[in-house]
């Protein structure tokens, strides 16, 4: 074994140091359950003794850390302990929380596999696991990011310059002043974030046809508009609001069969594809050219963590890859030529130790309990005589309380009772509460506990 020359040992206390936050870090996560899932008057209030000014000189590393945890911890939404149902959060899994302290202490970047071997290894066995879990073509390519928002810009990118390719406009020689026009051809229903990354990518609203969609939020099928070969068609699995998924094995096949470019953004509900039970209710969605994913929602890595997918590897280099003498690579996988990043943390390696963990069977059984308790919820809050707007898919519950002005008010009032948390919505012109069950440490008694908060804030609203 290498010996270590004492002097070098630790200079600065940053060993001891990592492993007062990790005991701070496991004392938050013991407490979390013992209080309300929001934080605190009181503790919102301790905020204001963080100081506002910089310092004029250096503060001990320990005492920061401790202020930081002293004001900061009680402060926090307390997103990890089972009741939060806030925009489709997910938890953070116990192998993931824990391969994420290593990983900050190893403080790998995978821009090339050079400079982080192990780390890029992990990536790389994690992008094919996903991709394998999802049901998603054998030659695909995975690659993470930030999040479903930066992985729906990155497929966009690729599907623009693969179109624009095709028509013999090259998007990196020419740019995009003179190229040949492009249609967009969306679900009314699409994320905001990916009207964002047509933005982003230079396509406008001008060039973009909303395909109408049904009572929970499908595309029609016999509605869709017509496409071509320079038609990027941009279907979902997962409504925002609902769950559902548009029906991709009737609509994929014909446009990809005239040219168009299908891409899916499935942030949450592409996850459904991952267990035998659920997966028909994403049929077909592995036909599509592209899709973008979370592995921080349902799969419940920590944030941020998304992913990237293209049917066809060369469509993604071509938008990504750059030329730069000191990042030239052999290396079939490199990470700076598949996404807008060049340097990167090393967010695959907390997705390979959930996989790792829990392997096909236990992602499976994840998404099917999160289902359960979905339809639970609905049950409850149904039987009690709440408007269960639309019939519950995956792990949404879109739920009304007699009108908009009485439905914005439990919402209210179930975030002041701090017993869980759930947000507000609109759904087809009516105010509704949307229960997103993301958190893989969700039990049955958090969703019995949480319908009876909510059913208490809202009969104490009708006495």
């Amino acid at each position: 074994m290498e010996t270590i020359p004492a002097h070098d040992v630790d200079r600065n206390g940053k060993a001891d140091l990592v492993l007062a936050a990790a005991q701070r870090a496991a004392a938050y996560l013991q407490a979390s359950r013992r209080r309300g899932v929001y934080p605190s008057d009181q503790a919102l209030l301790d905020l204001q003794r963080f100081p506002r000014d910089l310092p004029a000189g250096p503060t001990a590393a320990a005492a920061v850390l401790a202020m930081l945890d002293e004001l900061g911890s009680p402060a926090t939404v307390a997103s990890t302990r089972g009741r939060y149902y806030g925009y489709v959060n997910g938890g953070t899994d116990p192998a993931a929380a824990a391969a994420a302290v290593l990983v900050g202490a190893w403080d790998q970047n995978v821009a090339l596999p050079v400079l982080a071997l192990v780390a890029a290894l992990r990536d790389d066995l994690a992008a094919r696991w996903a991709c394998e879990l999802l049901g998603l073509p054998g030659g695909a390519v995975a690659t993470f990011c930030s999040g479903a928002s930066i992985a729906n810009l990155t497929c966009l990118l690729a599907a623009r310059d693969a179109l624009l390719d095709r028509a013999g406009w090259s998007v990196d020689q020419r740019g995009l002043g003179g190229a040949p026009p492009l249609r967009v051809v969306a679900s009314a229903e699409i994320h905001a974030s990916v009207n964002k990354a047509l933005r982003a990518a230079g396509i406008g609203r001008d060039a973009v046809v909303l395909a109408p969609t049904d009572e929970a939020g499908r595309v029609v099928a016999e509605e869709f508009p017509a496409v071509d070969d320079r038609t990027l068609v941009l279907l979902q699995a997962g409504n925002v609001n609902t769950g559902h998924s548009d029906p991709f094995a009737a609509i994929i096949p014909a446009a990809r069969a005239r040219g168009a470019w299908v891409h899916v953004d499935g942030a949450f509900g592409l996850w459904a594809a991952a267990s035998p039970a659920q997966r028909h209710l994403v049929a077909g969605v592995e036909l599509a050219d592209s899709w973008a994913t979370d592995a921080h929602k349902w799969l419940n890595a920590p944030y941020d963590s998304g992913l990237a997918i293209c049917r066809n590897p060369a469509d993604l280099r071509r938008a990504m890859a750059f030329d730069a003498a000191y990042a030239a690579t052999g290396a079939e996988r490199a990470l700076t030529h598949l996404g807008l990043q060049m340097s990167q943390r090393a967010r695959g390696v907390e997705t390979w130790a959930i996989l790792a963990t829990h392997g096909r069977a236990g992602i499976a059984d994840l998404v099917d309990r999160l289902c359960e308790h979905a339809q639970h919820m609905a049950v409850l809050l149904g039987q009690a005589g709440a408007d269960v707007l639309v019939a519950t898919a995956l792990n949404q519950v879109l739920v009304r309380f007699d009108d908009d002005t009485t439905t914005d008010a439990v919402i209210a009032a179930v975030q002041a009772d701090r017993t869980c948390w759930t947000g507000g919505t609109a759904w087809q012109g009516r105010r509704a509460m949307r229960i997103s069950i993301c958190d893989a440490a969700t039990t049955g008694d958090d969703i019995a506990t949480s319908a009876a908060a909510i059913l208490r804030c809202w009969h104490s609203r009708r006495i």
